[in-house]
């Protein structure tokens, strides 16, 4: 007969039977605990559960700290923003791509905040750009091992800690200055304080919860709001008070979130548009239309105005974001960064549902299951079926959810193996774990060739030693729970060190090593780098094989798009240049920087990265022609044209990498009527390599422009 626990006892703590030392520990309820305690540890916790959390917090530290400079400025777009924040306020609040203030990134600008204050206080370089993301990494592991310890056991909190820390791309999302590291420390932070907020139906927390998701809000947008659904459903099915006061409590969490993810949508709503910064993303300037399009439901429909490409499938057949369906999570672009250990997760989803199906309303280990299953399927499956712009590095987000399902899963099924359903649960999880992870690493079939046949084999065995777990012997229970912790993290742990060591850069990363059969996205750095467009990778050559003809993505050979490994340009337009930052000589920088001071813009470029190339290693602004796909509608002709004439820009700089350029779809032909009227009305020279325009000599005919521009080429 299945039994439930008491609400008022924490759910998972074992008794003394075989395993129990290393699964958990029974305690009773214990105050709630301040930071100071987490490092303390509980006065009732066995002696070995302080060093073990302090061991995975100093480890999770050293993987993701790990000679992090070799990336070097990593994602440079917004690596540029930091350094302009250092430079202006106005650029810090809006999130300006350069401290001129003509153009915000396509994102809010949260992220950035926190950067941008490290790289105040210990000045402007890749680890004080980096470092932040590698501490809310550890911090997020610390709260997510918080959140399943306060109902759970130790080893539930330990488990769930280790499995996010190890999860291959929360190692590469934790090590790049992407927005996802804050989102998803936030969105932790917000589970922890819906778990108190469960516990006494307390309305502090559960505020506490909204703001913290709204400020996830002002991180990344809409995608922070896919868990609310799922915190609103469980509060009002699991919480501890009347309904009236559940749906009235709710209300209040939601007036905490349209604030705290609002505040700031509505100041730059107010301020008028020739105050402040054009919104990178839009196509009308509006920050609305970024959330509610570009970064909002367009995402969902791939309907994206002023996108790189049309998104979704069309004729059935797919679409430049990859097929959408079931299986998208577990193919080549994205299983490798996420999937390891989805399976065990639902497994561990369906089968405490089921053990808790007779459970009173407030069960809190069905609250909890809910809570985190609910998290893991609404995000998947967003991600699974979205038509519009997805990276494989957005499934972040689904790390947390699975990593506590696993902790808790695998603890309180342990602890009831004496239950068939429980050891049928645990074998079906580990089994299906050790039959990806083999299909997983057989796509990179000539890196660690034994690892894949060791976790099969060995998981198999254990599977089996489960099925009969309640027969065993003390020692043979604990080394079996030992054996199938270890080859259920070895694979992804491989995965997460090879990330660590090897450096990522551009727009698009990716982590693990090159797997074949991705859609060209590119292990080791997105396009631009091998696997991606423009890099040999993926056992294709020059990238995709029969690319985009010369125009689709501007100008490039048959054989794909030209690019280099983390900052090479690329071609004018190709997507090279587009994702990676670009290089610029000794010589360029000194031209940049002559005589700088009596300037707006130091240069003007098409595309956010290869602006954002010049502006680092010139420390000057530099401005981002069409946002940074180069597709924005700003600066309109007439505007640059204005700019020019008031001597505010000194160089055009050519060959930028955004898709507006020359063959190239921005909606409103902006980059390329600019692009081409420089090229028409003056003269083409050439620095460091590098062609560029001095927009404050003399205009020169157009003949004379035509003839210099081909005797260049």
């Amino acid at each position: 007969m299945t039994t439930t626990l008491p609400v008022s006892e924490p759910v998972a703590g074992f008794g003394p039977d075989a395993g129990a030392e290393l699964l958990s520990s029974d305690l009773p309820p214990v105050s709630p605990s301040r930071v100071s305690r987490l490092v303390r540890g509980r006065p009732a916790d066995p002696s070995w559960v302080r060093p073990s959390l302090l061991l995975l917090l100093v480890v999770t530290a050293a993987l993701y700290l790990w000679d992090l400079g070799a990336s070097g400025w990593a994602n440079t777009f917004y690596s540029a923003a930091v350094q302009a924040g250092t430079k202006s306020w106005e650029a810090f609040f809006f999130g300006s791509s350069d401290s001129s203030n003509f153009i915000t990134v396509d994102k809010p600008p949260a992220s950035l905040w926190v950067m941008e204050l490290s790289a105040r206080v210990f000045g402007v370089s890749a680890w004080s750009i980096l470092v932040p993301q590698a501490l809310e990494g550890v911090a997020a592991v610390a709260v997510l091992y918080a959140t399943v310890r306060r109902w759970f056991s130790p080893a539930a909190g330990l488990l769930a800690g280790a499995a996010l820390a190890l999860t291959p791309v929360a190692v590469l999302m934790f090590r790049f200055n992407n927005p996802d590291a804050l989102l998803v420390l936030l969105l932790v932070g917000a589970a922890y304080a819906m778990t108190r907020a469960l516990e006494k139906a307390g309305t502090r927390w559960l505020l506490l919860a909204g703001t913290l998701v709204g400020f996830g809000f002002i991180t990344k947008m809409m995608q922070a709001f896919l868990v609310v659904p799922v915190f609103a459903l469980v509060y009002l099915v699991a919480a501890p008070n009347p309904l009236r006061r559940r749906i009235g409590q709710l209300l209040l969490a939601g007036v905490a979130l349209i604030v705290s993810s609002g505040w700031w949508v509505a100041v730059v709503e107010l301020v008028p548009a020739a105050n402040r910064p054009y919104i990178g993303g839009s196509q009308d300037n509006s920050v609305l239309s970024l959330i509610f399009g570009y970064n909002g439901f367009g995402r969902l429909t791939g309907n994206e105005t002023g996108s790189v490409t049309a998104g979704g499938n069309t004729n059935n057949a797919a679409g430049m974001w990859g097929a959408t369906g079931w299986s998208r999570l577990f193919g080549s672009d994205m299983g490798g960064q996420i999937a390891w250990l989805i399976p065990a997760a639902l497994v561990s989803f369906v089968a405490l549902l089921w053990l808790t199906r007779r459970a009173p309303r407030t069960d809190r280990l069905r609250a909890s299951v809910l809570l985190w299953g609910g998290w893991l399927i609404v995000t998947g499956l967003t991600f699974s079926f979205a038509e519009g712009i997805i990276h494989p590095y957005y499934t972040v987000a689904l790390a947390p959810a699975i990593a506590a399902l696993v902790g808790i899963g695998a603890a309180t099924l342990w602890h009831r193996r004496s239950e068939m359903v429980a050891r049928v649960a645990l074998a079906i999880g580990l089994v299906s774990t050790a039959v990806l992870a083999y299909e997983l690493l057989d796509r990179s079939a000539s890196w660690l060739p034994w690892l894949r046949y060791c976790v099969l084999i060995v998981g198999l065995v254990v599977a089996g030693l489960i099925l009969a777990g309640h027969k065993l012997t003390r020692r043979v229970a604990l080394a079996t729970a030992a054996a199938g912790i270890v080859v259920s993290l070895a694979a992804p742990t491989a995965y997460a060190v090879d990330t660590a060591t090897t450096p990522h850069s551009g727009s698009i990363p990716s982590a693990g090593p090159t797997v074949s059969g991705s859609a060209g996205f590119g292990a080791r750095g997105g396009f631009g780098g091998p696997g991606g467009f423009g890099g040999a990778g993926n056992g294709r050559p020059n990238g995709l094989q029969g690319g985009p003809p010369a125009g689709a993505f501007g100008p490039g050979g048959p054989q794909g798009m030209p690019g280099q490994v983390g900052g090479g340009t690329g071609g004018a337009g190709g997507a090279g240049g587009l994702l990676n930052g670009s290089t610029a000589s000794a010589a360029l920088v000194t031209a940049l920087q002559s005589n700088a001071s009596s300037y707006t813009w130091a240069a003007a470029a098409v595309g956010g990265n290869t602006a954002a190339g010049y502006q680092l290693a010139s420390g000057e602004p530099v401005m981002s022609i069409g946002g940074f796909n180069g597709t924005d509608p700003a600066p309109s002709l007439v505007q640059f044209q204005q700019f020019v004439s008031a001597g505010k820009i000194h160089y055009f700089i050519a060959g930028g990498g955004g898709f507006g350029g020359p063959g190239g779809q921005s909606a409103s032909g902006s980059s390329s009527a600019i692009t081409a009227w420089v090229e028409a009305h003056y003269t083409a020279q050439t620095i460091g390599g590098t062609t560029v325009y001095d927009l404050t000599a003399s205009a020169t005919t157009t003949a004379t422009a035509a003839s210099t521009t081909q005797s260049s080429t």
